[in-house]
């Protein structure tokens, strides 16, 4: 039987989904971030949810699987990180601190269903963190003295 394939259903279900930490802390999602995406990882297995390409940025999350239509989006995020935010307080303790209520993802998500353009969101996935860094440079703003054409110092 197809991976695809069901008793009577035959589907192709796959979502480029978005979702970031509450309050988008970047610094604490580094130190993290491994541990983030083997928990992701191994959750999404347990309900034969096909991760097709992940990447975790500093301050969200992109991923784009392939669910099972026995299953909604919204049950899955609610899956994901319910579950998810229990077992990082659980093998992070010092976060439960910075984070109150054991909330550790923000309430919304974004998601976005993936027709015949899944390479091209595959590729986007894959490049998002490269895009975002590359976005970050141009937008480092360097202060220049106007009159002078120096760098202005730092306490001017």
């Amino acid at each position: 039987m197809d991976n695809n394939s069901l008793a009577h259903t035959t589907w192709e279900c796959k979502y480029h989904i978005v979702f970031a930490p509450k309050f988008r802390r970047k610094i604490i999602y580094k130190q993290i971030k491994a541990d983030v995406a083997r928990i992701l990882s191994e959750l999404c297995k347990r309900k034969d949810i096909e991760i097709i390409e992940a990447e975790a940025c500093p301050d969200h999350a992109h991923m784009f699987v392939r669910i099972p239509p026995k299953y909604s989006v919204s049950e899955v995020m609610g899956y994901l990180k319910g579950k998810s935010s229990l077992m990082i307080f659980e093998r992070h303790a010092n976060l439960k601190y910075k984070y109150g209520n054991r909330h550790f993802w923000c309430r919304g998500y974004f998601v976005d269903m993936v027709g015949k353009n899944a390479a091209k969101i595959a590729e986007y996935v894959r490049n998002q963190l490269k895009d975002d860094e590359e976005y970050d440079q141009m937008t480092l703003k360097e202060y220049i003295d106007p009159f002078t054409g120096e760098p202005v110092k730092s306490g001017k």
